[in-house]
């Protein structure tokens, strides 16, 4: 399909068919049915242009169609598009594990396995824990997302959606308070519920692994203290607890670092890799210590697109610009102006509406609420400006357990002009929801 409009296609139309030929279970959140997109722009099938600030849900830390990503892409499909690496290996597979060892978080020797979503890297870091550990019990926090699978979907902290009328769920996992300092849940609070979930729930050597992220993505942007990551890893060397890094949203650079473990000096046994390790195309990693990864015997992990080439070669590439570009420090540069912007508007034309502004390098989020009241999560205004925002030319979305917060997961690629472009759109569609209000 080529840009610009084509009288015969519409987002109307291809609305209608797909309400046709669709589940209504799957979300259709902006109504954009999208032609053509380039770094931070989209436009769509009527030819509408957009800034997006969502990056796939945070899968385009590198933009659309980085060119060296669509090179190397081309190049290994001139080569090789699959082989199923358990049948036939390839050595971008085997460079993609090395690089990514390299890059995990603390000193201990990693190894890497390679599989197809978010989802599954969580699937096997809980199936290898409860395998190398012998024990049964998992503990994940609420406000947690790890997944639309049945285990994903038990780990996960919230009920609704994802929850209801799916049960009964995976046993032996257990939900504790994640710290939240804006409305008022304490790191010690949690230390002290997590211990009580060892007294009265599992006992802590029936334990196999915490699961965390380190910045809740779904949950609403809510980053976990170091302190509160530090106690953890203290608490599974005490318990021999594994401890696995939740990292699909806040890794791959979007915090600054390439994963956001490393803020806090934190090295988790088993790290999950997802979203923009590959620039769009489906793949995710299990990084862990080489000495837990090799308990795993042979046969007991595998994928038959796991590791695709194609995707091994896109994520390479993808590494290559991280360096390249110096996209670690420009997460803090558009972190900080971001923030800034809608503080602006927390100050100013928002004030009463926008409850807290949150910002752990480029994973920024802001909270709508009712009368400044942390208890008065606003949905409905995070939802119109969303709306509001969609219909100006700037793709957005909402997260939180009321879908109150606005989140940028813009492309860290994106330029000063499109990124000032966008944030004027943010200020006029939030002054216009917040008059309707």
């Amino acid at each position: 399909m080529t840009h610009g409009k084509n009288e015969f296609t519409t987002n109307a139309a291809l609305k209608a068919r797909r309400d046709d030929a669709l589940p209504v279970g799957l979300p259709s959140k902006s109504g954009v049915y999208v032609a053509r997109a380039e770094n931070a722009e989209l436009w769509d099938v009527e030819g509408k242009r957009y800034i997006d600030f969502i990056g796939g849900i945070g899968v385009l830390n590198v933009g659309h169609r980085h060119p060296k990503v669509v090179a190397a892409i081309k190049k290994q499909v001139d080569a090789v598009i699959h082989t199923s690496f358990g049948i036939a290996q390839y050595e971008v597979y085997v460079e993609l594990a090395e690089r990514l060892n390299k890059l995990a978080p603390g000193t201990t020797k990693k190894k890497t396995a390679l599989f197809n979503s978010g989802a599954e890297a969580v699937e096997n870091s809980v199936k290898f824990a409860r395998r190398i550990t012998g024990r049964p019990g998992v503990i994940a926090f609420e406000g947690a997302f790890h997944g639309r699978t049945l285990l994903g979907t038990t780990l996960t902290g919230k009920a609704k959606p994802y929850k209801q009328g799916f049960g009964p769920l995976v046993p032996a996992v257990y939900h504790s308070p994640y710290p939240d300092v804006y409305h008022g849940v304490s790191v010690a609070s949690c230390v002290k519920y997590l211990e009580q979930i060892f007294k009265m729930s599992i006992p802590a050597e029936e334990v196999a692994a915490i699961i965390v992220e380190p910045v809740q993505g779904e949950g609403g942007f809510n980053a976990a203290p170091a302190e509160f990551l530090q106690h953890l890893r203290r608490i599974c060397d005490q318990h021999g607890i594994l401890l696995i890094a939740d990292e699909i949203q806040s890794g791959m650079g979007r915090t600054g670092k390439m994963f956001a473990f490393e803020h806090a000096g934190v090295e988790p046994d088993l790290v999950c890799v997802a979203k923009s390790i590959a620039a769009g195309l489906p793949l995710s990693a299990l990084v862990g210590k080489a000495e837990l990864m090799d308990k795993i015997a042979t046969g007991g992990m595998g994928s038959t697109y796991g590791g695709n080439p194609v995707a091994c070669a896109a994520a390479l590439a993808v590494l290559d610009v991280f360096e390249e570009e110096g996209l670690l420090k420009r997460a803090a540069v558009i972190g900080e102006k971001v923030a800034a912007s809608w503080r602006a508007l927390q100050n100013g034309a928002a004030k009463g509406h926008f409850g807290d502004v949150r910002q752990f390098g480029a994973m920024i989020a802001v909270e709508c609420v009712k009368d400044g009241d942390p208890m008065k999560p606003n949905g409905d205004l995070a939802g119109k400006i969303q709306t509001e925002a969609r219909d100006r030319g700037l793709i957005t979305t909402t997260a939180g357990a009321y879908a109150q917060c606005l989140r940028c997961l813009v492309p860290l690629t994106i330029s000063d002009k499109h990124l000032d472009e966008g944030l004027a759109i943010f200020a006029e569609a939030t002054k216009a929801a917040v008059a309707a209000s």
